[in-house]
């Protein structure tokens, strides 16, 4: 479903070299990953015999114990469904090695040994295993003929995307992990069969580990590590299971709780990301000489588990939002300092609704202005009142002016335009397109001639979520000489101000709260009969927080319109009905092809995350794109 493996990592009660009573608590967690409606279960290293029998592994019983036990797991798997991963230790040929056996409907499928033994401190591998071979070759292990080596990937008959290959513990630690040849082979997924002890500190590295090899790889990692039944003589160990996704910890168990962690990891979402960095990080595979071993999945997770942020663009904890608005705040000032620079610019011009999107780019311009020395009455601040311009606006604008020390200039546009209008020949009564953008194409022409007037720039203000629905005025507010807020979604904004404001403080944040608590809106029609804001944006294209949503999954990861509505409804739950979200979802995909000839030529603006429409960084799209392919799958 919408690329959507359930996967597993379990740690199961064990006693030290009670392989009969280890084999009954791993089929145990099994029968309760597939009640968890699992995929993919993995199992700890060497939990079949448990990872501490030390000398006990050159005894002959213990090993013939193992293959017993292994043959009475993989009979438990017939029914499930599921790919399924437990550490034993495999003789071959003279040699004992520490392997991952992958076991699906009641079959042996590939036995993967362990490659980077340790041999320091606590940990003395070598003195009873050996390294794994180089290559693949097929050996009978547990009434089965199967191949044995590290380059195996396991994939889904029905779904390559589902391909998963395996290391086990210390080969995570290593500098040349085998994961990262898994990952460039193909494999989407890496399992690791641990048996980590728990010292001091030991937890928080072995995260971050996990979930930057997860970001290395572009790949998502289950990480099954043993629990206290492992402990004995120096060592104990705490069960520590993590799942995380590029980057992403999907779930991680409480310390010294034996527990069966699941997640849904999204293949798709990895596919397309991988594809994107094609080119540089997955294009020279060929001669890796993997050997790729089917399996079946029944890939249809019932009750579906995994959240999204209703806001993806902006962090959950008020630590890490305001980490990123700082850090945003400052490569916008940093972008616009540079173009000022250059140009050798005096001033920098700026139009000022009252809104949100001028605020921050008046904000932005006064921090770079303040970085290069430059006083801030060279920051020329002109609000242009027209057919729509409320006091409470006007006011505001004027106020934050004011307050900042920039230059205030007040031209009203509304004689002038409607002297256009007779100009043209239309109707000023016809509260049509034409009656709205004429306004906005004039304060532009006005901020123009004024930067050229003052030997300065004018500053664009239109934000990242406009440009994606193209609510903006060609050559209207389309149009400026740097664009400070061109990738700064409409959900963020609000945030930036609320935290320039706090930095600020006194009578700065009173006017920037009242900035916040406006109505969006252009104010291109006349106000209300009480004088206040009549044209909502929100009431014509659409919520903000929704198209953000759509915006940051159909761009960042290509998700398709239907899987988009998916996770919305999933997110949205309560806030929006689905027939409400299928609605919007129709009007930002109409908008966002139908509009791309505005964003194929709008000038230059700082990139501040992973999400940009400028032609010439991240989207290049023609300007003349059907839409039909993402409207159907809507439908």
């Amino acid at each position: 479903m919408y690329g959507y493996v359930r996967v597993c990592a379990a740690t199961p009660e064990i006693k030290v070299a009670d392989c009969a009573y280890n084999s009954d608590n791993i089929i145990s967690c099994i029968d309760g990953a597939k009640g968890n409606g699992a995929d993919l279960a993995v199992f700890p290293e060497l939990c079949v015999t448990g990872y501490t029998c030390g000398d006990l592994f050159n005894q002959q019983a213990l090993l013939d114990a193992v293959e017993k036990a292994l043959t009475r797991i993989i009979a438990a798997t017939e029914d499930t469904d599921m790919l399924v991963f437990v550490g034993v230790p495999v003789h071959v040929s003279g040699k004992l090695y520490n392997c991952a056996a992958a076991i699906d409907g009641g079959k042996l499928l590939a036995l993967i040994p362990k490659t980077f033994l340790p041999e320091y401190g606590e940990f003395y591998e070598t003195r009873h295993f050996t390294k794994a071979p180089k290559g693949v070759t097929d050996i009978s292990f547990a009434g089965f003929t199967v191949p044995f080596g590290t380059d195996i990937i396991l994939k889904d008959e029905e779904d390559a995307r589902f391909a998963v290959a395996a290391e086990l513990c210390e080969d995570l630690w290593a500098p040349q992990s085998p994961s990262i040849r898994h990952a460039m082979a193909g494999a989407d997924i890496i399992v690791n069969l641990s048996c980590s002890d728990e010292t001091v500190g030991k937890a928080e590295y072995r995260r971050e580990l996990v979930r930057m090899q997860s970001a290395k790889l572009i790949a998502g990692y289950v990480y099954a590590d043993s629990g206290d039944g492992e402990s004995t003589t120096d060592m104990v160990f705490a069960g520590h299971n993590i799942i995380c996704e590029n980057g992403e910890t999907l779930a991680e168990s409480k310390l010294f709780e034996n527990t069966i962690l699941h997640a849904d990891l999204d293949v798709e979402k990895l596919s397309v990301e991988r594809q994107r960095m094609s080119s540089t990080f997955f294009a020279d595979t060929d001669g890796y000489g993997y050997r790729t071993v089917g399996f079946k999945s029944k890939k249809k997770i019932e009750k579906f588990e995994r959240t999204y942020p209703r806001h993806p663009f902006v962090p959950e904890s008020r630590e890490k939002l305001d980490e990123r608005t700082s850090t945003i705040l400052k490569i916008q000032s940093k972008g616009l300092e540079k173009r000022l620079l250059h140009t050798h610019s005096e001033t920098a011009v700026i139009g000022i609704s009252g809104g949100l999107d001028s605020a921050l780019a008046c904000l932005v311009t006064c921090r770079a202005f303040e970085d290069v020395g430059k006083d801030l009455s060279n920051v020329l601040c002109v609000t242009m009142p027209g057919f729509g311009t409320t006091d409470a606006t006007l006011s505001n604008s004027l106020n934050l002016i004011k307050v900042l020390g920039c230059t205030s200039r007040t031209i009203p546009v509304g004689e002038t335009v409607t002297k256009h209008f007779a100009d043209i020949g239309h109707d000023a009564a016809l509260r049509d397109v034409t009656y709205e953008n004429a306004q906005a194409r004039l304060r532009t022409l006005v901020l123009m001639d004024l930067a050229n007037q003052t030997g300065g720039i004018v500053v664009g203000t239109g934000d990242l979520s406009e440009l994606a629905l193209g609510w903006a005025t060609y050559n209207g507010d389309h149009m400026s000489m740097y664009a400070v807020n061109s990738s700064v979604p409409k959900t963020l904004v609000k945030h930036l101000i609320r935290y320039e404001a706090e930095r600020r403080g006194g009578e700065t944040e009173k006017i920037l709260n009242a900035i916040l608590a406006q109505e969006i809106s252009p104010e291109l029609l006349p106000p209300d009969e009480n004088g206040k804001i009549s044209q909502k944006t929100e009431d014509i294209v659409g919520p903000y927080e929704l198209h953000d949503f759509f915006l940051y999954y159909a761009v960042r990861f290509g998700f398709t319109p239907d899987k988009i509505r998916f996770i919305a409804e999933k997110t949205f739950d309560g806030v929006y009905a689905k027939e409400d979200i299928s609605k919007w979802l129709r009007v930002f995909y109409k908008r966002f092809f139908s509009q791309q000839f505005k964003r194929s030529c709008i000038p230059d603006g700082v990139k501040v995350g992973s999400v940009t429409l400028s032609p010439r960084a991240d989207w290049r799209m023609p300007s003349d794109a059907e839409s039909g392919l993402w409207l159907d799958l809507i439908d």
